[in-house]
């Protein structure tokens, strides 16, 4: 295999890895035992799923800590994340 062809086909794989992610549903029921949805704590982009209208899920916040996109997290420690101005929470926030 040349340089070239090589350098394709890692690039063609990575572009599908990254379509992929970007249309990535809610994570599996298996990947939240342990866990509990923690709103408005995930980074932008960086969200589980719930990010409210206009998204399709995981991934899809606007903004860094968006009231309405949530992060799987150990249970019993959502309320206890500081993000941003506010703490985190087990139903979404307003605003």
């Amino acid at each position: 295999m040349t340089r070239s062809t090589l350098a394709f086909a890692l690039a063609g794989s990575l572009v599908t890895a990254l379509a992929g992610a970007a249309v990535a549903g809610p994570l599996p029921a298996e990947k939240m035992v342990g866990n509990e949805k923690c709103y408005g704590v995930a980074l932008k982009g960086q969200n589980d799923c719930a990010a409210g209208a206009g998204t399709t899920c995981a991934g899809t916040s606007t903004m860094d800590y968006q009231g309405n996109a949530w992060k799987a997290v150990p249970k019993g420690t959502c309320t206890t994340i500081k993000a941003g101005n506010h703490m985190g929470s087990l139903t979404p926030l307003k605003g």
